[in-house]
């Protein structure tokens, strides 16, 4: 079973925003499932766990998404990947290692 990162956008203007970005990669990660992969979703992972009140920095959960995808087989572009600075940097980081790209 392959395991497979989905990338795309997750911050949004407003906390609705936000959370449609999160539904959408769900809805992915399910497909995703759906068709045999093993799926690591980002967006659900750390769903609303930004902000001082966690301690976290957005630094800490880039740092930790670009680890995860080095153990990665593949990666899955949403639509709105190219909108998200992390997600671009994700997927640079998968062309260096030359992990499969798949895109939406």
């Amino acid at each position: 079973m392959k395991l497979i990162f989905v990338s795309g956008k997750y911050q949004g203007k407003t906390i609705n925003e936000t959370f449609e970005n999160i539904i959408k990669a769900r809805a992915a990660a399910y497909k995703l499932w759906q068709q045999g992969y093993a799926v690591i979703c980002p967006h659900m992972n750390s769903a609303f766990m930004d902000g001082e009140s966690m301690g976290a920095t957005c630094q800490m959960f880039y740092d930790g998404d670009i680890e995860i995808l080095g153990r990665c087989d593949a990666i899955y572009m949403l639509k709105d990947w190219k909108e998200s600075t992390g997600a671009r940097a994700e997927y640079q980081q998968a062309i260096e290692l030359r992990l499969e790209v798949l895109f939406e």
